[in-house]
């Protein structure tokens, strides 16, 4: 998809999922655009439209990051409850809040003096629960808040080289983070320290991470390279050793991520080709080509509502791809499906009693 002339490229992008008024969930996608010769570094906000799978050609709303070109969005990461989200840029992070109303959408910049003035941000994200809000940055720093009084739980300066990638568990207790240098550690959040750094060969680098989101036994996975090998690693995080592993895609990974409810694994790789895997069998059931062609895909996040996912590369526009995966039963169809057999039991019952009374003498 190529950006409108004059406009930049959306080089980040996340999902809103917003309920306002009173009325039924609204699905909007908030991407930083760097600047042109024309246009300002900015913030859009699209309307999303599930049927057709598609983001709305024109914004619902604007905001200008600034004239600089350390105002571009690097980042954005939105909180669990659709109301606010983080944007990183090359000074530090802002925070902006979403109110939606019937018939229009509007945005405004906070202030957080904690977070705007902290530098270059790597990795950004949120808690499942959305109590905790954890930083990675380019000098190695890690910083974990309580969200929303931005109180610090956890600061490290020396945490890593450089950041590479970093995720919070489903249940809020730990933080796993990579470093540029290939290094993996666990933190654990509640007690503001760290837990352990996880094993690895000389030869090894881990590099991406996430854990595990169905809610049962949980895991910890990540890419981890070897020569020319590239497997993705399962963890068993009771113990943090490592229980198997499998190639999924023939290439280098840039960047990991699953679906809100577990059950789907994605992997982009440096080349703009990105696959979806069932996390139960570990198998790939969508493999999309050179949808960022030959360059790093640097983000794929999972739309909360449907089987579609967005993906950034800071060459090429943002872009939004529906998933040929299994479809989910929507509530509604399982309520029509226990009606229509309610129906039938019940036409069943009446045509055998009038039978039986028939059939008495």
């Amino acid at each position: 998809m190529a950006a409108e002339v004059g406009i930049g490229r959306a080089t980040c992008a996340a999902w809103a999922r917003r309920r306002g008024g009173g009325g039924p969930a609204r699905l909007l996608v908030v991407y930083g655009r760097a600047a042109t010769a024309s246009s300002p570094p900015r913030i859009d906000l699209h309307a999303f439209d599930a049927g057709a799978s598609a983001v709305a050609a024109d914004p619902l709303v604007s905001f200008v990051m600034g004239h600089e070109e350390d105002d571009a969005p690097r980042a954005i990461v939105v909180h669990p409850s659709g109301d606010e989200f983080v944007c990183a840029t090359a000074k530090g992070c802002r925070l902006f809040k979403l109110v939606t109303e019937e018939s229009s959408v509007h945005l405004f910049s906070k202030d957080a003096p904690t977070l705007q003035s902290i530098g270059p941000q790597k990795c950004l994200s949120f808690s499942t629960d959305g109590a905790k809000f954890a930083v990675g940055g380019e000098d190695g720093h890690l910083r974990i808040f309580h969200w929303p009084d931005l109180n610090l739980l956890l600061g490290e300066p020396k945490a890593h080289k450089s950041f590479r990638d970093m995720d919070i568990s489903l249940d809020s207790e730990f933080l796993v983070s990579t470093s540029t240098d290939g290094s993996a550690r666990i933190w654990n959040i509640n007690e503001g320290a760290p837990l352990v750094n996880l094993s690895r060969s000389s030869d090894e680098k881990i590099e991406c991470c996430c854990f595990s989101r169905d809610g049962n036994k949980p895991f910890l996975f990540c890419t981890l390279v070897k020569g020319h090998n590239v497997v993705t690693v399962v963890l068993d995080i009771s113990n943090w050793k490592r229980i198997g592993y499998k190639r999924l895609l023939e290439k280098h990974i840039s960047t990991l991520s699953v679906s809100l409810d577990g059950k789907y694994l994605a992997l982009g790789s440096h080349d703009g080709d990105f696959c979806v895997v069932d996390v139960k069998k570990m198998e790939v059931l969508h493999l999309s080509k050179k949808v960022h062609l030959g360059s790093p895909i640097s983000s794929i996040e999972f739309c909360p509502t449907e089987r579609v996912v967005i993906s950034t590369s800071h060459k090429w526009e943002a872009e939004v791809t529906k998933l040929d995966v299994p479809t989910d039963w929507k509530v509604w169809q399982m309520w029509l499906v226990l009606s229509c057999l309610f129906v039938t039991s019940a036409i069943l019952f009446y045509a055998f009693f009038k039978h039986v009374v028939h059939l008495e003498p």
